[in-house]
């Protein structure tokens, strides 16, 4: 997040990423607009309105010169009201720039509602303003323009969006019809009382075409500014989805020949092996000691054996192609395999699986081997007999967590350390690949796996993939 402050646009490529929705981006780009840019614009715009309402002739002070008389007491007042409403205004910007210019220490989701409420108070002043300076004849209409423009390069979230850009329209709208207001109350004689609304439907029909094409252009600037972010983050996610898969596939292959090379020096010279000490046992089985020692070769030879064949499941890491892969159906079809209901394992399934849960993008077959390895560990650790729950939710971040617990008998809390190690288990017939297979096979993807146990409670199995992996599918 640090290193989105410090990164400047500089191309098409980075104007597209700056349309995510992601926090980092989120930041970067109010950082950029509200900060960076916006700042020195409010701090320039703020200068020339102080002058504007305290010092120019615009607004003579009648406190001070007992012997000038307004002509136009209503327009008096609004003008004292807008000095005041100022004053808030400048307090309300003050506040917004501590909190862009300490935007490090500050809370992020606090930075995207100041931008929310900094936009509607200067939607808000500028429709005072454009009542005071001429309503549908004043050319600050122009700086809604710009305050749309502003709205949707700062805040991407589509609602916030929407609210404001209509908030703008409506604001507009308001200080045209106020300076219609303050024009007719002005023209009223003293001494008598208005009657009837002050803005009537005559009134609407008076303002012309002008001021529907006004409202149409700003509402359509709008809609056009949303549909250029859709395009951009669209193309965005095109090119972070092709990123993404390209570089699943140049370290599956890396991985896959590495395994598929290993496998293949290993397993040849193991088979001539097996073969020669077969041949030895069976021409001098009247040698006891021979035969023995002929036997352990054989044995090794075995478990060498499983632990290569273990082994060239990293080489089918190249198999298939990276593809959107559905966390829950390859979870029920883990379960499918490792408890089939022809054996019919007095096990119980408890499934919670929560809605919406985005695919992940990765070999289908490395998820799956992952799935299975703990579940097998499940199985064994209750020798077949008690309660598994699985279950899928959203983790922190937007990240997705499966977790696979157990009844069994737990984890001696010496041993927690070590069993993702290779080799490593406490089994007679075991081979020690089966949970380093599913930490490689999750780290591939930049996922975690934690265990919890309890010696005589059983074991929680712990997946997190990172939102990075997943793929977010918009409506």
């Amino acid at each position: 997040m640090h290193q989105a402050r410090t990164q400047p646009v500089r191309s098409v490529g980075d104007l597209r990423a700056l349309v995510s929705s992601e926090p980092a981006q989120m930041e970067r780009r109010i950082v950029l607009v509200e900060r960076d840019v916006g700042l020195v614009v409010k701090g320039l715009v703020l200068v020339i309105l102080f002058y504007f309402l305290y010092w120019s002739k615009w607004a003579p002070d009648y406190s001070l010169n007992p012997n000038l008389v307004p002509e136009n007491p209503t327009w008096v007042f609004a003008q004292r009201v807008l000095q005041h409403a100022f004053l808030v205004y400048l307090a309300f910007n003050i506040g917004a720039a501590f909190v862009f210019l300490g935007i490090a220490q500050v809370s992020f989701p606090v930075v995207p509602w100041t931008v929310f409420i900094i936009a509607l108070v200067d939607g808000l002043f500028l429709a005072g303003l454009v009542a005071m300076t001429g309503g549908l004849q004043s050319p600050l209409y122009v700086l809604y323009v710009l305050l749309i423009i502003r709205n949707c390069a700062s805040m991407n979230t589509a609602l916030p969006q929407y609210v404001l850009n209509v908030s703008m329209v409506l604001f507009y709208l308001a200080g045209v019809l106020t300076d219609i207001a303050i024009t007719k109350l002005d023209a009223t004689p003293p001494g008598t009382e208005f009657e009837g609304p002050v803005i009537t439907s005559d009134d609407i029909r008076q303002m012309g075409t002008t001021m529907w094409i006004r409202l149409a252009l700003l509402v359509g600037l709008a809609a056009w500014c949303r549909g250029l972010q859709i395009l951009l983050e669209k193309q965005q996610r095109e090119s972070a989805l092709k990123a993404e898969l390209e570089l699943r596939r140049q370290q599956l292959e890396a991985a896959a020949r590495l395994a598929a090379e290993i496998a293949h020096q290993l397993k040849n010279p193991l088979a001539v092996i097996n073969n020669a000490s077969y041949t030895l046992q069976k021409t001098v089985r009247e040698g006891k000691t021979i035969t023995q020692q002929i036997q352990i070769i054989r044995e090794e030879v075995e478990k060498s054996d499983r632990l290569i064949t273990d082994l060239m499941g990293y080489a089918k890491l190249n198999e298939g192609l990276v593809e959107a892969v559905d966390l829950q159906e390859e979870l029920d079809r883990a379960i499918r395999n490792v408890f089939p209901p022809a054996v019919k394992y007095e096990v119980q399934i408890h499934r919670d699986y929560a809605l919406g849960i985005p695919p992940l993008l990765a070999h289908r077959n490395n998820i799956q081997e992952a799935f299975a390895n703990v579940l097998q560990n499940a199985r064994e650790a209750m020798n077949g007999r008690g309660n598994v729950w699985v279950r899928i939710a959203h983790g922190p971040n937007r990240s997705v967590e499966i977790s696979i617990a157990d009844d069994g008998p737990g984890i001696p809390p010496e041993n927690i350390e070590k069993i993702f190690q290779p080799y490593f288990t406490t089994r007679e017939k075991g081979t020690g690949l089966g949970l380093s297979i599913v930490k490689h096979n999750v780290e591939t993807y930049g996922g975690t796996i934690n265990v919890e146990s309890e010696l005589g409670k059983g074991s929680r199995f712990t997946i997190i993939f990172p939102a990075r992996t997943l793929l977010t599918i918009r409506k």
